[in-house]
């Protein structure tokens, strides 16, 4: 894969420097330099300490990432939101994991996407996971499709340039305004592995909701993230007294309808780096979650 910049500047400055403003890291460097790739400047190859004139035309070849093997994949279709030849959006259904584990090596969202490259004949084939969900969270996952696309997203989520809305079905009726922030600090108990708590040890989390239908025993609200705690949607909403509808782990009741937490991802927003457009996208209610909504 290739790519290319002009040095506009009249600083001279090192290739390294450069690319590294182009966030191109030094692992990415060393894979360009031991692993097939190429740097060129006006044509020529170069390396890392060139030193650059303004106008210099700089253009990087990165090598193909072939799979992992601990990655399997698996034949199983996905439903695809978005696609171009850096980034990948599927909708991810419930009940299936992000990432492989030990005791389910082939029953996750990699696996599956993998499964898709592998159809496809893409020559990177190695899963970059950008936003996970839980294994029972519906809705958005973003995937990059070669590492360097990967690092500009890192990037953008630390900077919070990336966003993602999601949409709950609560237990009970909210008291107070149709806006709220919870801001609660969320910790691993030392009794679980899995399951979160609020406590003052815990890392920073902040929730930001609004309330867009009140039922007679239920809240159905729409979430934005501004921190990326495990379980923190799940956990915070425990915390004021309104667990997710379904969400056994942490005070919610299921149903007939719902037999796993009411969440889902529902909106994903990002700033594509390479030609710095706008990109939004949507999925449509889960079909659990749209029929409990249909009976009320």
């Amino acid at each position: 894969m290739k790519f290319s910049w002009v040095h506009e500047s009249f600083e001279k400055k090192q290739v390294k420097a450069f690319l590294a403003e182009k966030g191109i890291s030094r692992g990415l460097l060393a894979k360009i330099k031991f692993q097939g790739g190429e740097i060129k400047v006006n044509h020529q190859v170069e390396n890392v300490l060139y030193r650059l004139q303004e106008n210099d035309l700089v253009e990087v070849t990165i090598p193909n990432e072939e799979g992992h093997d601990t990655t399997v994949p698996v034949d199983i279709p996905i439903e695809i939101v978005y696609e171009d030849e850096h980034f990948l959006v599927v909708n991810k259904p419930f009940g299936v994991a992000s990432i492989p584990s030990r005791i389910h090596p082939k029953e996750s969202m990699a696996n599956r996407v993998k499964g898709y490259y592998v159809r496809q004949g893409y020559q990177n084939q190695v899963i970059h996971i950008v936003t996970r969900l839980d294994r029972d969270t519906t809705g958005l996952m973003l995937f990059a499709k070669h590492g360097y696309a990967h690092a500009l997203l890192d990037k953008e989520l630390r900077n919070k340039q990336l966003h993602k809305k999601y949409m709950a079905l609560l237990t009970g009726k909210l008291a107070g305004s149709q806006h709220g922030v919870i801001e609660a600090p969320i910790a691993r108990p030392e009794d679980s592995i899995i399951k979160r708590i609020v406590h003052p040890s815990g890392k920073t989390a902040l929730t930001e909701y609004w309330v867009k239908t009140e039922f007679d025993d239920a809240t159905l609200v729409d979430i934005q993230l501004h921190t990326g705690r495990t379980h923190q949607i799940r956990v915070h909403f425990a915390h004021i007294g309104h667990p997710l509808m379904g969400d056994d782990l942490y005070g919610g009741v299921k149903n007939q309808w719902i037999k796993r937490q009411a969440l889902h991802c529902r909106e994903l927003d990002f700033i594509d780096p390479f030609t710095q457009k706008q990109i939004v996208l949507t999925a449509t209610c889960p079909d659990d979650m749209a029929e409990w909504l249909k009976q009320q």
